[in-house]
């Protein structure tokens, strides 16, 4: 049976931080940063998301509020077929909390596919 949902895997290892950091590409556009790291040859799996959403946004009712439209709109375009493989830093300002709903989710197609291009 196929999942409900489309599967992102979560970024829970120092070394994949590193790497986002020294050799990942970034985009910036609106209040969306996305940090991409290629798949490494021969990997197949789902995309892995992490986030980093600044205390500047307020505290954490309204940082996870934010991290939660991230995440569906990131499986969103997943289930369309718009977010490849690989490994995706995503971050992000208040005024995520209230673009709307379509505004959100182009702008992080955009800003997506600015950073693996």
């Amino acid at each position: 049976m196929a999942p409900s949902r489309p599967e992102l895997w979560r970024v829970t290892d120092g070394q994949t931080f590193q790497a986002l950091r020294e050799r990942g590409r970034r985009a910036r556009r609106g209040p969306l940063v996305v940090t991409w790291l290629a798949p490494e040859a021969g990997e197949v799996r789902p995309p892995r998301v992490a986030f980093a959403i600044s205390r500047t946004v307020g505290g954490a009712v309204r940082r996870n509020r934010i991290r939660r439209r991230l995440r569906a709109a990131l499986r969103e375009l997943q289930a369309t077929g718009r977010l490849p493989a690989g490994t995706y830093l995503v971050g992000g300002r208040l005024e995520l909390a209230h673009l709307p709903w379509s505004a959100l989710v182009e702008q992080l197609d955009a800003v997506c596919t600015e950073a693996r291009s």
